[in-house]
C-alpha cells in the first residue's frame, strides 16, 4: 500500500511540471515560400514541405508557391522534396504574427538522370546549296527526363577559317545574318540538360547564293598584302582571294568568265586566272614572268575573246594563250625603256602601250599593231608620272593619268595627277577637267562597260593616305561619285 501511494505521488509531481513547460506559448507565425529549379528557376509543383521541428506539411501549387500556417513561434529547419531533385534544407526564424519567407532552388538529381538525346539537324539539309545570306538554322532535341535543355551553336566560315559560336540558345532555331555570298559554312549544335555532359550533333554544311552581279573588282590591303573583292551596283562586296597571299591587279574577261590578276610566286610575279567566284585557280606564266620598274604601277591585258593574254616582261611584250601555252614575243622597245602597261583593243588589231625608264619616268605613251608595228604617239616628252590607261570599244579615245606638276623623285611620288583623253582621230590630248581637290591624285582611270563614264583612285598626294575609287560621267564631270572607301586598282565590266 505504500508503494502505491508514492507511485501516485511521483505521477503527479511529473504531470504538473509538464504542464508548466506548456503553458510557456510564444505564439504562432506564418510561413511561406516557392520552389523552383536552381538552374532555369522555374516553379516545381507537388514539391513536399516539411519542417524540424514538426509542424505540418504541405505541397507547392502548381507555380511552387506554398504556406503553413499557425507555425509555433521559434527556430526551425525547413525541408523541400521532389522526386528527381536533391532535397534542400533552409532555416526559418517563426515569430508572433508575422510572415517568414522562404525560396527553395532545387538542383535535377544526377542519379538515374541520362544525357539528351544526339541533337537532330533538321535545316538546312547537308552540304544545301544556294542559300540565303540570312539563313535560319534548326534542329530538334529531346530529353528523356524532361529537363530544360540549352544549345549551344558553332559555326564556321570554309572561307575564312572563323570560328563562331552562339551560346545559351534557349529555342532549337537559330536566326543567321549578314553571311558572306558564295561562301560555305559548317554547322554544329551541342545541347546540355545541366547536369550531364553536352551531347553534340554531327556536322552539317551549306553552301550561300552566288555574289549577284560583281562587275567591279578592286584590291584591298589586308595584312599588308593585296586581297581581291568584286561588288555589285548596291555596294556589297566579296572577298575572292586569300587574305595570306598578295593578289593585285584583277582584270576580268566576261568571254571566258575568268579573272586575271597578278600574284607573287618566290622572288617573280606571275599571271594567274580564276573563276568569277575566286575558285580553280590556274598560274598563266611561267618561264617568262610579268615584271617591269615598280609591280604596283605595272599592267597587262586580256584579248576580247578571252583566250589570251598580253602582258610586259622589262622591254619585252608578250603573248600568251590563258592555258599558260604558245608563249610569243610581240614587240621590244627599241630604247631599252620598260613596258609599264598595255591594252588590247577590242578588235584586237592595236595595242596602247605606255613605256618608261626604269624608275618610272621619261614617259611614252604609243600604239602599235598586233604584230608589234608601230603605228602612232600619243604622248611623250613629258616630265611626271603617267599611269591607268585605256581604250574605248571604238578605237576613238584613250584615257590615262599624268601629274601635270612634273615632280620626279626615286619614291614616284605624283603631286597633281589629273585625267586625260586623247582623240585618235584629232591625235588631241584633252585634260578631264573636274572638281579633283588641291592636293589629291587620281590615278588608274578606266573606262566604264558604256564608255559614258571613267572609274579611277583619288588619294591624297601625301603617298600614306586611304585610296577611294570613284567614278565620274563624261557629260557631267563634276559628278565625282565615292563607289568603294580604302580600295584600289579597280577593274569594271
Amino acid at each position: 500500500m505504500r508503494k502505491l501511494n508514492i507511485l501516485f505521488f511521483v505521477c503527479i509531481t511529473l504531470f504538473v511540471a509538464c504542464s508548466e513547460e506548456q503553458i510557456d506559448d510564444a505564439g504562432k507565425g506564418i510561413v511561406k515560400g516557392r520552389v523552383v529549379n536552381k538552374v532555369s528557376f522555374e516553379p516545381i509543383a507537388n514539391a513536399k514541405i516539411s519542417s524540424s521541428p514538426v509542424t505540418s506539411t504541405v505541397f507547392t501549387d502548381s507555380e511552387g508557391y506554398f504556406t503553413i500556417n499557425d507555425v509555433p513561434a521559434g527556430e526551425y529547419s525547413f525541408q523541400a522534396q521532389k522526386e528527381g531533385y536533391l532535397a534542400k534544407f533552409e532555416p526559418a526564424n517563426v515569430t508572433l504574427n508575422s510572415t517568414s519567407q522562404i525560396v527553395f532552388e532545387l538542383s535535377v538529381s544526377s542519379v538515374n538522370n541520362k544525357a539528351p538525346d544526339v541533337p537532330v539537324l533538321t535545316a538546312p539539309n547537308d552540304n544545301a546549296t544556294n542559300q540565303s545570306i540570312a539563313t535560319k538554322l534548326t534542329w530538334t532535341a529531346t530529353d528523356v527526363d524532361k529537363d530544360p535543355l540549352t544549345y549551344s551553336v558553332t559555326l564556321k566560315n570554309a572561307a575564312t577559317d572563323v570560328t563562331t559560336t552562339y551560346p545559351d540558345l534557349k529555342t532549337a532555331s537559330l536566326d543567321l545574318t549578314n553571311l558572306s555570298y558564295y561562301t560555305k559554312y559548317f554547322w554544329q549544335v551541342s545541347v546540355s540538360d545541366g547536369i550531364n555532359k553536352p551531347v553534340n550533333s554531327v556536322t552539317f554544311s551549306f553552301t550561300t547564293l552566288p555574289f549577284p552581279d560583281g562587275r567591279y573588282l578592286f584590291v584591298k590591303k589586308i595584312n599588308s598584302n593585296n586581297v581581291i573583292f568584286t561588288a555589285n551596283d548596291n555596294g556589297e562586296q566579296l572577298q575572292i582571294s586569300s587574305a595570306n597571299s598578295n593578289c593585285y591587279r584583277p582584270r576580268r574577261n566576261n568571254n571566258s568568265g575568268k579573272i586575271a590578276y597578278i600574284s607573287s610566286d618566290g622572288s617573280q610575279n606571275h599571271i594567274y586566272t580564276m573563276n568569277n567566284d575566286g575558285s580553280s585557280i590556274k598560274k598563266v606564266t611561267n618561264t617568262v614572268p610579268i615584271a617591269g620598274f615598280n609591280m604596283e604601277h605595272v599592267g597587262y591585258s586580256w584579248n576580247t575573246t578571252g583566250n589570251q593574254i598580253i602582258y610586259p616582261n622589262f622591254d619585252k611584250l608578250y603573248k600568251i594563250n590563258a592555258d599558260g601555252t604558245g608563249l610569243t614575243q610581240i614587240y621590244q622597245t627599241p630604247n631599252g625603256k620598260f613596258i609599264s602597261e598595255c591594252v588590247w583593243s577590242n578588235d584586237e588589231n592595236s595595242i596602247v602601250l605606255k613605256v618608261n625608264n626604269n624608275i618610272g619616268y621619261e614617259v611614252e605613251v604609243f600604239v602599235i599593231s598586233a604584230s608589234g608595228v608601230v603605228q602612232y604617239s600619243v604622248l611623250s616628252g613629258i616630265s611626271g608620272a603617267v599611269s591607268g590607261l585605256d581604250i574605248t570599244v571604238d578605237n576613238s579615245k584613250i584615257v590615262y593619268t599624268r601629274d601635270v606638276s612634273g615632280f620626279q623623285n626615286l619614291d614616284y611620288r605624283r603631286l597633281d595627277s589629273r585625267i586625260f583623253t586623247f582623240n585618235t582621230s584629232t591625235k588631241v590630248n584633252t585634260e578631264l577637267v573636274s572638281n579633283k581637290l588641291a592636293g589629291f591624285n587620281d590615278l588608274d582611270v578606266r573606262f566604264s562597260p558604256n564608255q559614258a563614264e571613267v572609274i579611277y583612285v583619288n588619294t591624297s598626294n601625301d603617298g600614306i593616305s586611304s585610296n577611294n575609287i570613284q567614278k565620274i560621267s563624261l557629260a557631267n564631270v563634276e559628278s565625282r561619285v565615292v563607289l568603294f572607301s580604302g580600295a584600289s586598282m579597280p577593274d569594271w565590266k
